[in-house]
Order: structure tokens, then sequence, then C-alpha cells
């Protein structure tokens, strides 16, 4: 037996006086079990509403008579600080079907919607509701496809949705003062003043290209093309949000994935970002994009990564391009390391200043440069001196070594500093000319954090028993390498790449892949068989996922640019990580 089971609210009983009806509510029960089929809508009964009838079921005629109304409820909420009632939220609930393309075009509509991102404090407790009631999938039909969307990885703590407004929170936050010391240079940016509204619309919308085949952000920058102008944004602010989204991506895959010390680096970012308000609005952007991937994310080392490429690349654009230059950069470091060694006599300078080739230094920071040329005085080819550093303000901590310089070098540095649970960050080395190498290396504990002083002494001794062969890391490797277990159900897809145009000097060769222990040595040790003089790696860390860059050239000192040589060497390198994950795996 099938039974139709319904209810209603009326404002009255009497049909005489025009009483209507204003809700129905009904349920479908075969066999007097329900089966979850449903129906439920207000309606508006162009008419008062009486105080009687309102009591009893707590819909007001204002309420019903216009749907603008559905949006007002929230803008109220956040203005107030009051919460929302129940019955109120049940309400918007049941009538999504009144926010139809007419509603979203609606000029008071934008307004409200507009006035609910900018103008009534953090909006993330009105968007969160919204989202929750469905609203904001109602007015912008493209957000729905990424509504409750799962990230199936390690780095993502959220949902898209939930992402995209614990960014928007993040923003808020800097926009009130809140961030100061931990975001100077986001604060100061917003404080000076930005498009507000460009900016909050391309963080509502900058990952709304998800969970489809194509590219995230170039999606994404075609729904934003339709998105922005329905909100009310003029041609040129609808513009810039397309661009914001296009390469929302662009600043921190530069910053973590690239040597910033790299003039060509910064070279390149400047010519794609071109202004400075494009500089800045994407700066807050991805300040806020990295905070709102989850707890524990952020960190200095990136922030220190992002401040020094927002610096260098407001320079290139307000002083030109040729204040980049390495013959600059090289002069400008020689007379801060001199000013910064005024009690050595000038014979020891011109020796310490001498002995280096210039993209030594436009590629480390004057403190580097201090330390080797205290590490590198006087020192005799069987000495390997070392300096570790805690760098709190980068959440990292710098090892400096000077030693012969040998084939390999960078490879059983890396394999040292692996032995000891170090995770690497950054890394670079360079030859002087008599026939030194100068390594330093920023790694973190397992925890990405920088090593605590009582730690230090026994990084100490273990990198020097593997660099006086008393260690041999592949085998100490293998005993300590493990994947955990939660970690395990998680795969990457590798991705080897060859870019010889992001460095005038060196062939790039990008590594993206799953991470794992002793990655990092199984690859530079790689590398070095295979004769490829390694100048810098960047390590950029994504939950399960690693991308190491390296900076090389081959014997030569020449880049790779033949196809035939690049294929043998991404052979060598799949089969170095493959043979590595076997081991681990049988571990």
């Amino acid at each position: 037996m099938r039974e139709i089971v319904f209810d209603t609210e009326t404002t009255g009983l009497d049909p005489k006086t025009g009483d209507r009806m204003v809700e129905i509510g009904c349920i479908e029960m075969v066999n007097l079990v329900p089966t979850g089929a449903t129906y439920h809508a207000y309606f508006n009964p162009e008419r008062d509403m009486p105080a009687g009838a309102e009591a009893v079921h707590g819909l007001s005629a204002a309420f019903l008579s216009d749907k603008l109304n559905l949006l007002r409820f929230f803008e109220e909420g956040l203005r107030t600080g009051l919460l929302l009632h129940p019955y109120g939220m049940r309400l918007v609930k049941a009538n999504l079907h009144l926010i139809d393309d007419d509603m979203r075009n609606d000029k008071e509509a934008r307004r409200i919607f507009l006035d609910l991102l900018l103008k009534h404090g953090n909006p993330e407790r009105s968007l969160r509701r919204m989202n929750e009631l469905g609203v904001l999938a109602a007015f912008i039909p493209e957000f729905e496809p990424i509504v409750a969307m799962m990230q199936f990885n390690m780095y993502h703590s959220f949902t898209v949705d939930e992402h995209t407004i614990q960014c928007i929170r993040h923003l808020s936050e800097l926009e009130h003062g809140d961030l100061v010391e931990e975001l100077p240079i986001a604060s100061t940016i917003l404080k000076q003043g930005v498009n507000r509204k460009t900016l909050y619309v391309a963080l509502l919308l900058h990952d709304i290209g998800k969970g489809r085949d194509e590219d995230h952000a170039v999606l994404g920058a075609q729904i934003a093309r339709k998105v922005a102008p329905r909100l009310g944004l003029t041609k040129t602010e609808c513009a810039t949000v397309e661009w914001l989204v296009r390469y929302h991506l662009l600043m921190s895959d530069m910053a973590q994935k690239r040597d910033i010390a790299d003039p060509r680096t910064v070279r390149d970012f400047a010519k794609a970002v071109q202004t400075k308000e494009r500089l800045d609005l994407l700066t807050v952007l991805t300040v806020c994009d990295i905070r709102g991937v989850g707890p524990g994310v952020w960190n200095n080392w990136k922030a220190a990564l992002l401040r020094g490429l927002y610096r260098q690349t407001r320079r290139a654009l307000e002083d030109g391009m040729e204040a980049l230059n390495r013959e600059n950069r090289g002069a400008e470091a020689k007379k801060a390391l001199r000013e910064a060694l005024a009690d050595w006599d000038a014979k020891d300078l011109r020796v310490e200043t001498g002995r280096h080739y210039e993209p030594y230094w436009q590629g480390l920071h004057l403190t580097a440069h201090e330390v080797f040329a205290r590490l590198l005085r006087d020192i005799q080819n069987d000495e390997i001196r070392i300096d570790i550093h805690p760098d709190e303000d980068r959440d990292a901590t710098r090892v400096c070594f000077a030693l012969s310089d040998h084939p390999g070098i960078f490879s059983r540095l890396a394999g040292a500093l692996s032995l000891v649970g170090a995770n690497v960050v950054d890394a670079r080395t360079y030859t002087t000319k008599d026939g030194f190498a100068t390594a330093a290396f920023w790694i973190q504990d397992a925890d990405g954090s920088p090593y605590e002083q009582n730690r230090l002494g026994r990084l100490r001794d273990m990198i020097r028993k593997t660099l006086m062969g008393e260690v041999k890391p592949r085998e100490a490797i293998l005993s300590k390498g493990k994947i955990k277990k939660r970690e395990r159900a998680f795969t990457v897809p590798t991705s080897i790449t060859f870019d010889n145009e992001g460095s005038e000097i060196y062939t790039i060769i990008e590594v993206d892949t799953r991470d794992r222990p002793g990655l990092l040595y199984d690859l530079t040790r790689t590398l070095a068989e295979s004769n490829v003089y390694i100048a810098s790696a960047v390590i950029a860390t994504y939950g399960e996922q690693v991308v190491d860059t390296f900076y090389v050239k081959d014997m030569f000192g020449l880049k790779f640019y033949t196809p035939s040589k690049q294929k043998t060497l991404e052979k060598r390198l799949r089969a170095a990580m493959e043979a590595g994950a076997e081991r681990i795996a049988q571990n």
C-alpha cells in the first residue's frame, strides 16, 4: 500500500478572508514504511501574515515575499553577529529553487553577495553556512562540483570547498591586522591598498576547476571568465581575476621548486607578473592558499622563500631587469663581504673574493659568504670543515661544508644527512678556483623544525664518519628506510622533465615522484655516476609527493641539450628510483 502523508502551514483557515497556504511538506510511505522520498516547499501568500499564524509556524510575509531575502538573511547575521535561527535556515534550504538566473543576474543580489565578502568582518561564518545549506552552489552553480570534494592525498587536510573558505578566513585575518608579525609583507600590501573585490573573488574561485581531467588552473580561469562578470566586476577586474586564477600556483612553484637566487628565475617570474599590482595580489593570494591547506603546512621556510621572491621581483619591476644581472649582484656581494670582514687584512680579503666564480656570489646570502670565508681560511687539502647553524627564522638548520672537491661530493653529503634523518629542503654547492668544494644544505628534522642544539653533536659526528668512509650511506639508509603503514596506500606517478630555458647556465632537472627515505641520495648518486655536476638542489614536499629540482651541467660544463642524453639520464634516474622503492618495500 502506497501512501502520501503531507502537512501544510497557512495564513489562516478561512478562505473567505483570503487565507492561503504558505508551506507544504510530504513524505512517501509503502506499507507504512517511509521510502525516503520527500517534497517540501514554501510559497509567497501575497498577503499579510496574521500574528497568530506567524506565532505557530514562524513564517513571515516579509521573508516569503522577496527571494533576495535568501541572501539578506546571511548578510544580516554577519552584520549583527547574531546566530542564524533554525527556522530561518529551514526556510532557506527549502527555497533554493528561488535562486534562479534572474536572481543571479540581479544587481541587488550581486551587491548583497559582495558585501558579504567585503563589508561585514570575517565572511567565513556566513560562507560556511551558505555552503552547508546549498546557497553558495545555487548562487554560483559552478561552485557545486567542488562542494564536499575530497582530495586524496596527505597534503590537503580539507575538502576543496572548505579549503576555499579557510583561505578567505586567512585573508580576512590579514586585513584585520591579526598576522602582522607573522606575515609582514602580505600585511603591508593590504595596508597600502589593493583591489579587495578582485582579491576576494579570485580566492573564492581559485580552485573551482578541480576534480576534472583538465589542469584545474586553466579550467578555473575559464570558469572565472564567466562568473566574475556575473558578480558585477568591471572588465579590468574580471581580467585580473582570470589571471590570478590561471596563475595562482605560479609564485608557490617558483619559490619552492626553483632557485630564487638565480637571476633567471626572478626575471622569468617578473615577466609573467608584469606589474606590481599583480605581484601584490598574487603574493597575498599565495600566502592565503598555502595557509589554507591545513595545519603545519605553512612555516617560516616557505615564508622566507616567498619574501625573497617578492622582494627581488618588486625590485626588478621598479628598477628594471638589468638590476638582476650577475655582475651587479656579484659586485654588491663582494662589497658587503669586505664590510663584514673589516677585521681581515687586505691580502686575505683579496684571496677570498678572488677564489670564487660568479654563481657563488649571487647564489648565497652574506651570512653564508662569511661562514665560508672563515671555513676556507688556511684550509688544508685533507681537511673537512663543517659549520652547523640553526636558522630558526627560516625553520631550518644550515649546514656548511668546506673540503677538497671530488666527483660525487653532493651525493655523499646528501647521504650523510639522510642517515641522521635530516630532510633537505635546499642545497647548493660551488667549486672554488683553487679546488675546494663549498656546499650549503638547509635541513629540517622529521617534524619540519630546525635541529635542537643538543642534537647537533650527533649530526656533526655522523656527517664526518660518512665523509671519511666509516659509514656506507646506501646500506645504512636501507636499514633505516621504511614507509609508514598508513602512507603506503598513496601513490604518485613519476614525472621527470628537463628545462634548458629556466636558467642561463644550468639544465634544470625536475623529478616529481613519491617521497621516501633515501630518495635524494639515490637521485644524486645516480647523477654523480652519470658524470653530472650538481650545482644546487631545491626540494619541495607536498605530503607524500616530493619535487626534487636539480640545477646541473655535464662533465664539460655544458647543458643537456641532446634528447638522447636526456632520455638516457631519465632512464637511469627511473631505474634508481624503482630499485630504491623495491629495497624499501622489502625492508
